[in-house]
């Protein structure tokens, strides 16, 4: 703990333990996280279990049991989705303790860091430079102290905070340091009450969640004509109401793509524990939908591509007459909190005596200098040089030549005041040179988006020579060619022209980083925006996906989706790896459970206009569907996937799964016609033929979406053909699913139509494949 200053010394222990036993508390509701009985009830209480909970009630009514396969089915993919869901669940919360935001809080005359629920109502809480206000107060101290409140009130302009203004939570420090007495906690707080509904662990407002939810609701609404058609057609064709429901229950209980939707949140729920591991906090699950469709990167230098801290390379005098030595120490003890570049400053050079601080001008992104006045010694300036200095003014020739070598040049000036209109009008006195260190990881992480055809843009408040020098070590396109901002157009469309032209781009202010963002957006890009600073918090929160170092500032994990808490920009890859696995694998998945639904709403169809008995039993469904899409849309949902996610998911599946489905369904009904006017069999040969024909229409279908092919997806069709071929030989198994193989010629039929449909499937997928291609979108999948 360190000494805090003597005028307030906050809370005591005993006035604590008061607040504390009275319930004054910051007891702020939980944002990673729902509780375990929402989990367990949006699991359990959804649409198609009360469906298909009913048409088991139905078949355990008429029997046999072995009809009620399906209802076993669902039971075991609920649980599934709670486990997975209780799993994310553990992570996100393990995670968030880790990342959350740390208040410095003065008790009994010292500082120390408290957990941000250990905050009680009347404590003092200190402020400086990036962190985040966790509770509304008053402003007890402030030393040029500037609060952005731009996520609360949408004014981008620093607010200058004086004692006994106001503060709320959600606000964070811009400029300065400075304390506050905390007036309200807990929920009382205003941006709780924001944070209690932006932050809870939802799968909704997403492109994919939306196309399944109208995926859906459609074959709710068919389900109904349909079952209609289908009781009244049985009760036709079979002998008694047992028979008649137990023909309708089998092709209600194929239309519906139960495990869809369970599979999407499993995917998620994965998505999160694997992200977890490698210490990824997701605070959004859209995030991981939208990773899979970022295709630019913006990235700020300073702690992305850079480590956060830097040494003094070299002091350079302009002016031998002043006291340069003395006057950067004196500046480095003029700021309580200092960022990076005057740390390096503290290490190098001590504090000289008999400088007494009569003011302060604290470090802002927007004007790009920090300064002090002091008694005796007047005022001194710290900052960019082509801040301070006039454009055309010799020492900025020297200053890029050094930034082209990637150093991170800073001009100490003398001014006659702390006034804005410093910059431009100050007196050289020297170039402070500073050397940045490159993250180790960096440049293998650029190569990464560049083989995964992701745009890379590098915007830096810095200086733009060093920047480009930066990006250029790590071998970044385009670096050589680095943009000062400051030149660039404000009009929309030109400054997006400006961004597809150009990689590197320094001297951004706060203000241009977001317009850049909205530029990009502009164009069709899904932006992904990682930073760390205060002066990222804009462009962060306005990104598609925002992504925040764990040891950025606290303003920058509040807007972030995704906070990588162990600093490593190594980690980004894995992170959109992640997105693309989980978005194309349900898309993948999504095309064999909708191919089912189209092929059981068109042979529920043909079969009652036909006037036929249906040609399945609920088992004989449950059986083609779980070794056809059930079990290998486990497998194939969590397997590896590094496509870009693209728009357009809904007409994309639908594409696939009508004529897909339609195929299926017609080579069906085919065989089971013919099999049925062959006298020689029975019913059970008959559906025996048809079962036959689905079973191997459909193992092709699964064969398409699974390419492109590897060993265990080949070991996987493999397993799922053996389980059928078992099913249908081995005379226990098949007594139990009703299989009788025995008429050769019909089973003769069922392969050769299957072969058929086969060779159709192919066709038109090659065709689409053709298409695809032709108009300049890569193969894809299916």
């Amino acid at each position: 703990m360190i000494e805090a200053p003597a005028t307030i010394t906050g809370l005591t222990t005993a006035e604590v333990a008061e607040r504390v036993a009275d319930g004054r508390v910051n007891d702020v509701p939980a944002r990673s996280s729902r509780s375990t009985s929402a989990i367990v009830r949006g699991n359990v209480f959804t649409r198609f279990n009360a469906i298909i909970g009913t048409l088991f009630v139905v078949i355990l009514i008429v029997g046999p049991i072995q009809d009620g396969l399906f209802g076993l089915v669902i039971v075991a993919n609920t649980a599934i989705g709670i486990i997975q869901e209780l799993r994310a669940k553990h992570t996100l919360d393990a995670l968030a303790v880790v990342g959350e935001a740390k208040p410095r809080v003065r008790r009994d005359g010292h500082t120390a860091e408290l957990s941000a629920r250990d905050l009680v109502l009347d404590d003092v809480c200190e402020l400086g430079a990036g962190e985040q206000v966790l509770v509304d107060g008053v402003v007890m101290e402030a030393d040029a102290l500037e609060l952005d409140e731009s996520l609360l009130t949408g004014e981008i302009d620093p607010v200058h905070k004086k004692v006994g203004d106001r503060v709320m939570s959600g606000s964070f420090v811009a400029a300065g340091n400075g304390a506050f007495r905390a007036g309200k906690v807990g929920r009382d707080a205003y941006a709780a009450r924001l944070a209690e509904e932006a932050g809870r662990f939802t799968l909704v407002d997403s492109e994919l969640r939306r196309g399944l939810d109208r995926i859906l609701s459609y074959v709710t609404w068919l389900m109904i004509p349909v079952g209609i058609l289908l009781i009244i057609s049985q009760l036709r064709t079979h002998d008694g109401l047992p028979n008649a429901l137990r023909g309708m229950v089998a092709g209600l209980v194929t239309m519906v793509p139960e495990g869809l939707m369970l599979l999407t949140s499993v995917a998620f729920a994965v998505g999160v524990v694997r992200l977890g591991r490698k210490q990824c906090l997701v605070q959004e699950l859209p995030a991981i939908e939208g990773l899979a469709r970022v295709d630019v990167v913006c990235l700020d230098k300073t702690g992305t591509l850079t480590e956060g801290g830097m040494d003094v390379a070299e002091v350079c005098p302009l002016d031998d007459t002043l006291p340069i030595d003395a006057a950067l120490g004196a500046l480095g003890t003029s700021d309580r909190r200092p960022n990076a570049s005057l740390q390096a400053i503290v290490d190098a050079y001590p504090a000289p005596p008999d400088w007494p601080v009569t003011d302060v001008a604290a470090f802002s992104s927007a004007r790009k200098w920090s300064g002090a006045s002091f008694d005796g010694h007047g005022t001194w300036l710290l900052g960019a040089p082509d801040v301070l200095l006039p454009e055309d003014h010799p020492v900025l020739a020297r200053v890029d030549e050094m930034g082209g070598r990637g150093l991170r040049v800073l001009l100490l000036a003398t001014a006659d005041g702390l006034t804005d209109e410093a910059g431009g009008r100050a007196h050289p006195a020297a170039l402070v040179v500073l050397q940045q260190r490159l993250r180790p990881d960096a440049a293998a992480t650029l190569r990464y988006f560049a083989s995964q055809d992701v745009a890379t843009k590098v915007i830096s408040g810095d200086n733009a020579l060093s920047v480009g020098a930066v990006a250029a070590k790590l071998g970044l396109a385009g670096a050589e060619h680095a943009v000062d901002a400051r030149r660039l157009p404000e009009d929309r469309a030109e400054l997006g022209q400006a961004l597809e032209d150009n990689t590197v781009f320094g001297r951004v202010t706060p203000q241009q980083k977001r317009a850049m963002v909205a530029a990009l957006q502009a164009r069709g890009h899904t932006v992904a925006m990682t930073g760390d600073g205060v002066n990222d918090v804009l462009a962060l929160k306005d990104a598609d996906i925002g992504v925040a170092m764990g040891a950025g500032s606290g303003a920058s994990r509040a807007v972030a989706q995704i906070v990588l808490l162990d600093n490593s920009f190594a980690t980004l890859p894995s992170v959109v790896a992640e997105g693309r696995r989980v978005i194309g694998n349900i898309e993948r998945v999504a095309n064999l459970f909708l191919v089912k639904t189209v092929y059981a709403l068109l042979l529920s169809l043909l079969t009652g206009v036909a006037g036929v008995v249906f040609p399945f039993l609920p088992r004989h469904l449950t059986l083609i569907g779980s070794l056809t899409i059930g079990v290998p849309a486990f497998f194939l949902a969590l397997a590896p996937n590094a496509e870009r996610a693209r728009p357009g998911f809904v007409p994309r599946v639908l594409r696939f799964a009508i004529p897909g489905g339609v195929v299926a369904a017609l080579a069906t009904f085919l065989s089971y016609w013919l099999a049925h006017l062959n006298h020689g069999s029975n019913l059970d040969q008959d559906r025996t033929t048809a079962v036959i024909t689905l079973f191997l229409v459909a193992t092709w279908i699964l064969a398409i979406v699974a390419r492109p092919y590897t060993w265990w997806k080949i070991a996987l069709i493999a397993a799922m053909a053996a389980a059928f071929l078992i099913a249908l030989y081995v005379p226990p198994v098949a007594d139990f699913f009703a299989l009788y193989p025995q008429h050769q010629g019909n089973n003769g039929t069922a392969v050769g139509i299957a072969l058929v449909a086969a060779a159709l499937l192919e066709l038109g997928w090659h065709i689409s494949g053709w298409l695809h291609r032709k108009n300049g979108r890569g193969t894809g999948s299916p």
